[in-house]
């Protein structure tokens, strides 16, 4: 690990810090300039797979924003490549999955044995790592298994995710053989991202809110708690991050991770609250509020750190990425806000 002691680590660990750390999720993105000088000579993909170009726009964009913690530029997709299921990105239409998996013959065709044609991912951690030499630490990610499999079965975005609820009713053991060969390709990966120098593994589950209470915890808790127990033995915290899952929160809980990011739908005293106060929250800002005007913006960012009230535990963030449009001014403001509020 490259930084141990950084107030980032140590807020994931719930040990006392002297100002509360901030990141944003998509901090290298489409709203900063010099991001999209890159994206105009390359694509995302190219991106992902030169750690040269990967390192630098992670690098760029944690000094631009000055924030506490630099997260490696990758794609939540990438694992699904080296398992057989090669996926494009179609313009306005996000990725698309070439073919989806739909029955017992598709899942059984999944690899799992090729974890480590990822590593690109794995040298981009280590060049930022190197470049921040234990001065910033380095967040290295995965999708969650939910997420990824929707993808897998959906073949791309989805509304309703009526492929993947159809096979977790319909074929529950075709889901749970999916799901266990996710976990053990994103267990692999992850964890060659903390040999990379990798400080803190975030596990994304975006669309994980489509499901109700029951559901994930018959469907998907047992798998993401395998993850993150896996991930633990790393040595390095997990932060596990779902959007519109308020209502799943004490379940996430059970995971175990030391982290549980919250989106903006729910107060953070009472996300923190639901979760028994037993592991640190990130979040919890609405990335919408960027675009208000600075007093809105301040004032609703001081409102999220006064429901913190100073707790052990706390990483200020939004409740899910920047958005294209956002304002880098407004970014910037931000982080510098919170280490300014936090640190009187």
């Amino acid at each position: 690990m490259s930084a141990p002691d950084s107030i980032f680590v140590r807020a994931c660990k719930s040990q006392p810090v002297d100002r509360t750390p901030v990141w944003f999720m998509r901090q290298a993105g489409r709203y900063m300039p010099e991001y999209r000088a890159v994206r105009k000579r390359h694509s995302l993909l190219e991106i992902c797979k030169n750690p040269a170009l990967a390192a630098e726009v992670t690098i760029t964009a944690a000094e631009i924003l000055q924030v506490d913690a630099a997260i490696v530029f990758a794609d939540l997709l990438l694992p699904l490549e080296v398992m057989g299921l090669p996926f494009h990105f179609s313009a306005g239409e996000g990725p698309v999955i070439e073919k989806s998996v739909r029955t017992t013959e598709d899942v059984a065709q999944l690899r799992t044995d090729r974890a480590a044609d990822l590593g690109y991912v794995s040298e981009a951690v280590g060049l930022v790592a190197k470049h921040f030499a234990g001065k910033l630490p380095v967040i290295g990610f995965c999708g969650a298994p939910f997420t990824l499999a929707s993808y897998m079965i959906e073949g791309g975005g989805s509304r309703h995710y009526l492929h993947a609820k159809t096979m977790m009713y319909n074929a529950p053991a075709d889901w749970h053989e999916l799901m266990r060969k996710l976990v053990e390709v994103t267990a692999e990966y992850s964890a060659a991202q903390v040999r990379a120098g990798a400080d803190v593994i975030q596990i994304f589950d975006s669309w994980v809110g489509c499901l109700s209470v029951e559901d994930y915890r018959r469907y998907v808790l047992p798998h993401v708690t395998s993850l993150v127990k896996h991930l633990q033995k790393t040595g390095a915290p997990i932060i596990y991050f779902g959007t519109g899952s308020a209502t799943l929160l004490p379940a996430m809980n059970e995971t175990g991770a030391e982290v549980i990011g919250l989106d903006w739908r729910i107060p953070l005293d009472k996300g923190w609250s639901d979760l028994n106060h037993r592991c640190g929250v990130q979040g919890n800002l609405d990335p919408v509020l960027l675009f208000a005007d600075w007093k809105e913006l301040k004032s609703r960012a001081e409102h999220i750190l006064r429901l913190a009230a100073g707790r052990p535990g706390h990483i200020f963030n939004l409740g899910h990425g920047i958005l294209p449009e956002t304002p880098v001014e407004n970014v910037k403001n931000l982080a510098r806000l919170v280490q300014e509020y936090s640190s009187a």
